[in-house]
């Protein structure tokens, strides 16, 4: 699909500093296109893919941010309501909170942003789903989505390209085919994610305005529908922790470990989409299927939210902090974070979205790695100039060993 040359050309060619910030809204402009392309129907017509391509070229960039989350966000409720189909088939449903206990509403939720008792949750367990094989699950999503998602050896040639992510049926352009499942963790809390400084995990993830998702945390999913919390991964290295105990200070350490945690939830752990972490970069000269879309999730969308793989990275009291040197500093929050991102009633993930018609194939991404000193043999960019503007302007923090192209 080529509706989106000709605006990438004219953004290409912006003289501008923030380099970034370009890339940035040529990759929101392209998911703008994609995902307003997947509305229309089959019977879409050439008049239609234009008035399309006008406005990818006229609608500001606020706008197109703002459509390309109503977009997403409708996919994402189709897929929850036939994760419903299948899982909740047959079951009947526990007593809710809504229905066992009183709850702000309105106004007053609003204000004070009220969130359910998570002990109250706990006391009242998950909701009864139904006993599934991946099989079943599999074979069920593709009646109700026209595809499902596999793992097996990737056919990427090259060194130890391991499983890959493969898609079964048809996905159309546009289409929401995966989630990056795991623990997301805000700028201000990056010194708790395991390992910190010293990473080498390949599944983080990250999104322009800086939110890290690790999706080692998820690993393959569960088997049940389950209380999550974040906490499946093992423990952490003696070598590592007596390295970070004499980087940081034992006392750092001790403070850290009592303060942070992931809140858990009740989380669908058998997600047939929480995949996104196992797709591949492709091979030199092959283009990727797939691009990384930024998702803003709203928890008080409880009907959703046990298909959302995600927990938010909290602590007790908030600290931002700063490394300087061999210190950490307490520092206001980035200015790269607007009011939105302040607000908790939203997590920042991130989906896989489809460049063009799918079928019967193996998901690539564009990976976009950050540290070009360190990028391995395998590795050939897809766009050099476009990787160069993605992580133009960095402050130093260069997290995330793969790119999530947009924020």
């Amino acid at each position: 699909m080529q509706l989106w040359d000709g605006f990438l050309t004219a953004k290409s060619k912006i003289v501008v500093p923030d380099y970034r910030k370009v890339q940035k809204e040529i990759d929101i402009s392209r998911l703008f296109l994609l995902t307003s392309y997947r509305r229309l129907d089959s019977s879409a017509t050439d008049e239609d893919l234009d008035r399309i391509e006008q406005l990818g070229r006229t609608v500001p960039f606020p706008d197109q941010e703002h459509q390309v989350q109503e977009n997403i966000h409708d996919q994402v409720r189709n897929i929850s309501r036939a994760l419903d189909t299948i899982f909740l088939a047959g079951c009947e449903r526990k007593k809710s909170l809504e229905e066992g206990f009183k709850r702000p509403s309105g106004l007053a939720f609003a204000v004070t942003k009220s969130k359910p008792d998570i002990e109250v949750q706990k006391l009242l367990g998950p909701p009864a789903t139904a006993s599934l094989g991946k099989y079943d699950i599999d074979e069920a999503l593709k009646n109700q989505l026209g595809f499902s998602l596999h793992l097996k050896d990737s056919e990427v040639p090259g060194h130890n390209a391991g499983q890959g992510l493969f898609l079964e049926g048809i996905a159309r352009t546009g289409t929401v085919v995966a989630l990056y499942p795991g623990v997301i963790y805000s700028p201000a809390k990056y010194w708790y994610i395991p390992g910190y400084p010293k990473l080498d995990n390949p599944y983080l993830v990250s999104r322009y305005e800086g939110y890290v998702i690790d999706g080692k945390s998820w690993g393959k999913g569960g088997t049940s529908r389950e209380f999550w919390d974040g906490y499946d991964e093992p423990e952490e290295k003696e070598e590592d922790l007596e390295d970070r105990k004499e980087e940081q200070g034992e006392e750092a350490m001790v403070d850290k470990a009592s303060e942070g945690e992931a809140a858990s939830q009740v989380i669908e752990r058998r997600n047939p989409l929480a995949l996104a972490h196992f797709v591949n970069h492709p091979p030199k000269g092959q283009l990727p299927n797939v691009m990384i879309c930024p998702y803003d999730f709203p928890e008080h969308e409880e009907d959703m939210r046990p298909y959302i793989p995600n927990l938010r990275f909290e602590d007790d009291t908030v600290k931002n902090m700063e490394r300087r040197g061999k210190s950490w500093s307490k520092v206001p929050l980035p200015e790269v974070l607007s009011a939105k991102d302040r607000d908790p009633t939203y997590l920042r993930g991130l989906v896989l979205v489809t460049t063009r018609n799918v079928c019967n194939e193996e998901l690539l991404l564009n990976y976009r790695l950050s540290n070009p000193k360190t990028k391995p043999e395998w590795y050939h960019p897809v766009d050099e100039a476009e990787e160069r503007r993605r992580w133009a302007n960095q402050d130093g923090r260069r997290l995330a060993s793969q790119d999530g192209s947009a924020g």
